[in-house]
């Protein structure tokens, strides 16, 4: 299995409510790209300020392999998430690696 991180740090212009449209997005994909065993994602509520750095959404997702998790990145459904950040977007962080207890 695989684990995919992502934080997102958004425009200044972006709303509350675009956030929170977004968020659902990300929650709407497990059931609906392949390979995905478990999805989470939410909104930025650390109290630690000073080590926010402007991220306000997380996502982390477990594949169920490295090929599940390459299939990812072209998917439409995931496709049509990223075409929806077009503007939106100052940084991204992303990290996968290998799961592991």
């Amino acid at each position: 299995m695989y684990e995919h991180i992502v934080v997102f740090k958004f425009t200044s212009t972006v709303t509350p409510q675009q956030e929170e449209e977004l968020l659902q997005q990300l929650l709407s994909f497990k059931g609906r790209i392949p390979g995905i065993v478990d999805l989470s994602a939410g909104l930025n509520v650390t109290e630690e300020t000073g080590n926010r750095h402007g991220f306000s959404l997380g996502l982390r997702v477990t594949f169920d392999s490295l090929q599940s998790l390459r299939e990812y990145g072209p998917h439409p459904v995931h496709q049509q998430f990223v075409s929806s950040l077009s503007g939106l977007l100052e940084q991204v962080v992303v990290v996968d690696y290998p799961y592991s207890k």
